[in-house]
């Protein structure tokens, strides 16, 4: 457990450029004082003493303001950076070298028993006031952006955001990697992610704008030829794909 412990802590001088010292993140990181509290707690749990288990995670959110169920499986080297209302149910289970952010869920959808709860692969950052709910599956160094509502599987080395979560396409994680070359985003998601059905839409809106040139160029050339074009039916609103755009954003 000391081992577990010292690993922990030297985690966090890997992901928090705040942190000082090893005194520091021992007495004054909440996300360490849950983690030690959780690891007590599951192995009580692990030897069917249930009731001193919920109590010692009862113990642990109260003082620390994170919800980690006794039953609930975590791996080495995690790290709850900040940690207010963070809250991880009983069957999530979590890989090694995670973060969560404050905020995040690993919530049920169910109230049946049985696995219920997501599992996160090793790597798996969760941007803050993230949810990940129902006995899913984060895959391997995959991203999941701040306040994202996760419901299905997520790729391994794989983006989501949005509400409901999509995965970020190709060429968003490429943008996404070379700003991660210029800087570590503390929140998990930057603003050159954009989300994907935002991204649709504006592409329907560039090719209806060009679409509307293409018709007005050609109506042009008519009428240069000597063409009677007519008007056909009632006159349209003026299309403006610039405020529509806007009101996408």
């Amino acid at each position: 457990m000391l081992q577990h412990l010292r690993e922990d802590i030297r985690s966090v001088f890997d992901r928090d450029p705040a942190a000082r010292s090893f005194w520091e993140v021992l007495t004054c990181y909440p996300g360490i004082h849950a983690l030690i509290l959780h690891r007590l707690a599951h192995w009580l749990w692990g030897r069917q003493l249930r009731w001193l288990a919920r109590f010692t995670a009862h113990f642990s959110r109260w003082f620390t303001g994170i919800e980690i169920h006794p039953g609930a499986t975590i791996g080495r080297r995690f790290f709850i950076d900040h940690g207010m209302g963070v809250v991880i149910g009983e069957t999530a289970v979590i890989g090694d070298d995670v973060t969560l952010y404050h905020g995040v869920t690993l919530g049920g959808t169910s109230w049946n028993k049985g696995k219920r709860h997501p599992t996160l692969g090793d790597r798996v950052v969760v941007g803050a006031g993230a949810k990940v709910l129902g006995p899913i599956t984060v895959g391997e160094g995959a991203k999941v952006g701040s306040n994202a509502v996760v419901t299905r599987d997520v790729p391994a080395g794989a983006t989501a955001v949005g509400i409901p979560a999509r995965i970020l396409d190709a060429e968003q994680r490429e943008r996404e990697a070379q700003a991660a070359r210029l800087g570590f985003s503390a929140y998990a998601v930057g603003q050159d992610q954009d989300d994907p059905l935002a991204r649709a839409i504006h592409g329907l809106l560039d090719h209806a704008a060009e679409t509307d040139r293409r018709l007005a160029l050609l109506l042009e050339h008519l009428q240069a030829a000597g063409v009677q074009v007519e008007d056909v039916g009632e006159k349209r609103d003026h299309f403006d794909p610039q405020y529509l755009s806007k009101i996408v954003d």
